[in-house]
C-alpha cells in the first residue's frame, strides 16, 4: 500500500471536493428550488475532477517517480486513484443523500413526474440511493480511465 499512498491522498481529497460541491448545489437551490438547472451545472464539477486528476499525477510524478514518469506511469496511477475514488463513491453517496441533501431524491423524482420526462415508477427506480451509489462507481471508473489517460499524456515527462 505504501506505493500508492499518493494516489489515496488524492482519493480523499476528491472525496472532500465532492461532498463541498454537493453542499455548493444544495446551497444555491440545485436540488429543489432550480432542480430544472441541476442536470446543467453539476457537470461543472467535471473541471474540479479533472483538476485533482492533474494534481494527483503530477504530485505522483514528482514524489514518486522523481520528475521522470512515462505516460503508462501515469496512466496506471490514474486508474489506481480511480479504483479508490470508486470505494469512497458509496459512502461520499450516502453522506450526500441523507445529510447534506436528504430531500433531493423526492424532489428530482417529483420534477421529472411534473414534466413529463419520466413515469412515476421509472423515476423512482433511477432516483434512489442504490441506483446513484451504483453510477458512482461506475463513473468513477470509466470516467476516472479515461481522465486517467488525457492527464498522463499531459504529464509525462518528454
Amino acid at each position: 500500500m505504501k506505493n500508492f499512498t499518493i494516489e489515496i491522498k488524492w482519493a480523499f481529497i476528491f472525496f472532500i471536493a465532492s461532498l463541498a460541491w454537493m453542499f455548493l448545489e444544495k446551497s444555491v437551490g440545485l436540488h429543489d428550488q432550480y432542480i430544472e438547472k441541476h442536470p446543467i451545472y453539476t457537470n461543472l464539477f467535471a473541471i474540479v475532477a479533472i483538476a485533482i486528476y492533474y494534481f494527483a499525477l503530477r504530485d505522483k510524478k514528482k514524489n514518486f517517480f522523481n520528475n521522470q514518469m512515462t505516460w503508462k506511469q501515469g496512466f496506471v496511477s490514474g486508474v489506481y486513484l480511480s479504483f479508490f475514488i470508486a470505494i469512497l463513491s458509496p459512502l461520499a453517496q450516502y453522506v450526500t443523500s441523507t445529510i447534506i441533501t436528504p430531500d433531493y431524491f423526492k424532489n428530482v423524482i417529483a420534477y421529472a413526474v411534473e414534466h413529463n420526462k419520466m413515469k412515476r415508477e421509472d423515476a423512482e427506480m433511477y432516483f434512489n440511493l442504490k441506483s446513484y451509489i451504483m453510477q458512482g462507481i461506475f463513473g468513477a471508473l470509466s470516467m476516472g480511465v479515461v481522465t486517467s489517460g488525457i492527464v498522463a499524456y499531459f504529464i509525462k515527462s518528454k
